[in-house]
């Protein structure tokens, strides 16, 4: 696909903004533009060899809030004239659109509120005032926090800045894209997350305002792939309890859906477990910190190798911010996936020494026990028989199977539970 060939250029490359204010927010023509880090784009060398391309990264996770939304959120306040400021913005958000809306209104002198769902995180609210913003508790969900940010609006006379589907922020997220073609003109792909599509539709206009004609290809959770089915007009099911919650949207933007659709090569979706493992390789290969969404890009890269193989791509943490105890439970979940973690079940004769000869025989193979439980009741073994949970640190699968080996030659019934 020609992506300029479908364009009229009659009007101006994202629809309601002119094209003069997108080239000067790609610029960062204003002085408060400083208050926006240009991160880092570093080429990986240990992904490019498990990729199978040369893999570029640009790390907005290194944002002051965590995440590429104050981008947006800046551009947007920026365009507001001294009225409007005056009156102050509002914005229903319990993530990353809160705290970068938050830090900028008050860096200008605006004052915003945010509406947040009754149920968000404390830690997330506090977050959210302690950058200046007044928050307001209303509903259940974001649509009920949502509803109340119009009436907001209606009653106040404030500006509502959206998260994803206004000109302005996506303009601000185009200028990722910017900077990563200022430090490396002749990418071959741009592979970026898609939740409501602002981040992915601005830096798709980003690229083809300054004529580059790498490809764009959007990365979006299986489990809510509301813009591929707008954009490819299919009817996948979109719900579900997903790692990538900042891009979990059941319904993708207009003026973003219009853009990617004429400006976006493909869309491709990766499950939950290609989730896990991109931000389990980020922090343990790159030594980085992503959230769910953050690491879309690259496990869209691992999980369609062929798609990218060979290539000079460009992939984005969009942010790093994620609760540090599902961080926890994933990287244990990507130990044993590894077999550096395993849970083993055997069966034992119900008389003394049968414990001491199993870790004598797990520590001849230099493999370590974390944790013991014995089943003497629970169980549906002969009386004189019972089992015990053994759990085992290991250097690797390989190591982890000579142990199993091991102990099975010594005439011990072993399980591996299952992960």
């Amino acid at each position: 696909m020609t992506m300029a060939t479908q364009l009229n250029r009659e009007k101006s490359l994202i629809p309601g903004l002119d094209d003069g204010a997108f080239d000067a927010i790609l610029r960062r023509a204003h002085p408060a533009w400083e208050g926006v880090l240009k991160t880092p784009f570093l080429r990986s060398d240990k992904l490019s060899a498990l990729a199978g391309c040369e893999l570029w990264i640009k790390y907005e996770n290194l944002q002051h809030t965590g995440s590429f939304k104050e981008r947006g959120a800046l551009a947007k306040l920026l365009s507001l004239d001294a009225a409007a400021r005056a009156r102050g913005v509002v914005a229903a958000s319990a993530g990353n659109h809160a705290q970068g809306l938050a830090r900028h209104a008050a860096l200008l002198g605006v004052d915003a509120r945010i509406v947040m769902p009754e149920t968000t995180p404390y830690v997330k609210v506090e977050q959210t005032e302690r950058l200046g913003a007044h928050v307001v508790l209303h509903g259940d969900g974001f649509d009920e926090a949502n509803a109340y940010a119009q009436e907001i609006c209606a009653r106040e006379g404030r500006v509502y800045v959206h998260p994803f589907d206004d000109p302005y922020v996506i303009a601000g997220q185009g200028a990722v894209a910017a900077e990563m073609l200022a430090d490396l003109p002749d990418i071959d792909v741009i592979v970026a997350p898609i939740g409501g599509g602002g981040l992915l539709a601005g830096m798709a206009a980003a690229a083809r305002r300054l004529g580059a004609r790498c490809q764009i290809v959007g990365a979006q959770a299986e489990l809510y792939p509301s813009m591929y089915n707008a954009v490819k007009g299919e009817q996948r099911p979109v719900g579900g309890v997903t790692l990538a919650e900042g891009i979990a949207v059941r319904e993708p933007g207009a003026i973003t859906r219009a853009l990617i659709k004429a400006l976006v090569d493909d869309i491709v979706l990766v499950n939950e477990r290609a989730l896990e493992r991109a931000l389990s390789l980020y922090l343990n290969v790159q030594k980085v910190l992503a959230e769910g969404a953050g690491a879309a890009g690259l496990a869209a890269v691992l999980e369609h190798p062929d798609r990218f193989r060979g290539r000079k791509v460009a992939t984005v943490i969009c942010g790093g911010n994620i609760d540090t105890r599902l961080l926890s439970s994933i990287l244990m979940r990507d130990l044993v996936r590894q077999g550096r973690i395993a849970r083993l079940r055997i069966e034992l004769l119900d008389v003394p020494g049968q414990l001491t000869r199993v870790s004598e025989i797990i520590a001849h193979e230099q493999a370590n026990v974390i944790d013991v439980a014995y089943h003497k009741i629970f169980s549906d073994l002969p009386a004189k028989q019972t089992y015990i949970d053994i759990s085992v640190e290991t250097f690797d699968r390989p190591h982890l199977e000579r142990v199993i080996a091991a102990l099975r030659a010594r005439g011990f019934n072993v399980e591996m539970a299952a992960y």
